[in-house]
């Protein structure tokens, strides 16, 4: 067995790129149009506006993290009750959550906002218990039904993720652990759950960037993350290429960040014992 896991790392190493070959022509290529394209946009675009609202874009993008990782750990607190119960819960509560996620996917996410938003939000002032409690503050803002939407929307999402991975751990596993004496919840918190997580990071990181993508509705109902900033950003200065460049830039940075953390913390998981 050693002689085979040295010959695979073997392998694996020597198909990594090396120096030379990420200096092709075709590579090489690509790297100038990219340098062309970035000196063009510094150049030849307007930038003068960005230190005046600079403030605002940090703000801005500081709403639109603290819409993704408030809706996305929420909407994962959901998910793996969602994923379980679909795997070992009874009957009623399985169709329940199957049903669930099979709404919540087959809708828009914007139709689901505005259910809450303008649906939901406008029956509420109707109730005097409601605007008299100490709910009617937080009823009355535009951010809890944004996060409520992103984080159901999540939640269907990966609950069918978690599904998948709850059933895909092996058997043995999870009988070797009730052999040492495990109760079922010290068999669920140190062998099923760590397990389905760990299977499910791949797609977690893809539905993260997804649900960052998305963050974006929230300006729909008066919330002012930085796509409604550079949309007041547009109005003012009566510019559309560059907001909405710089706009692309964000989000591309933003992503960036989320992929290599996720990676990270793939990478310093071991997926198996030696």
């Amino acid at each position: 067995m050693s002689g085979e896991t040295s010959t695979i790392e073997v392998t694996a190493l020597t198909d990594l790129p090396s120096g030379r070959d990420l200096l092709k022509p075709h590579r090489i290529a690509l790297i100038a149009i990219a340098a062309v394209m970035v000196f063009c946009i510094a150049w030849f675009m307007r930038w003068d506006w960005l230190p005046e609202y600079a403030g605002r874009l940090a703000q801005g993008v500081w709403v639109t993290l603290l819409m993704l990782f408030s809706t996305a750990s929420l909407g994962f607190l959901f998910a793996v009750p969602l994923g379980l119960v679909q795997v070992t819960g009874p009957w009623p509560l399985k169709m329940l959550a199957k049903g669930f996620c099979t709404v919540i996917r087959g809708t828009p996410l914007l139709l689901q906002l505005w259910l809450l938003y303008y649906g939901l939000g406008s029956l509420f002032p109707q109730y005097p218990e409601i605007r008299q409690s100490f709910l009617w503050p937080y009823l009355r803002e535009a951010w809890p039904y944004g996060v409520a939407a992103l984080t159901i929307s999540f939640a269907a999402y990966e609950g069918e993720v978690m599904r998948g991975a709850f059933a895909g751990v092996p058997a043995g596993e999870l009988e070797a652990a009730r052999a040492y004496g495990m109760s079922r919840w010290k068999v669920f918190r140190r062998i099923w759950l760590p397990r389905a997580v760990h299977r499910a990071l791949p797609t977690l990181n893809g539905e993260t960037v997804l649900q960052l993508k998305s963050t974006p509705l929230v300006a729909t109902i008066t919330v002012v993350d930085v796509y409604a900033v550079i949309s007041k950003i547009r109005q003012t200065t009566y510019l559309t290429y560059e907001p909405l460049l710089f706009l692309a830039l964000i989000y591309l940075c933003l992503t960036a960040i989320l992929v290599v953390a996720f990676r990270t913390l793939e990478n310093k998981i071991p997926t198996r014992g030696a």
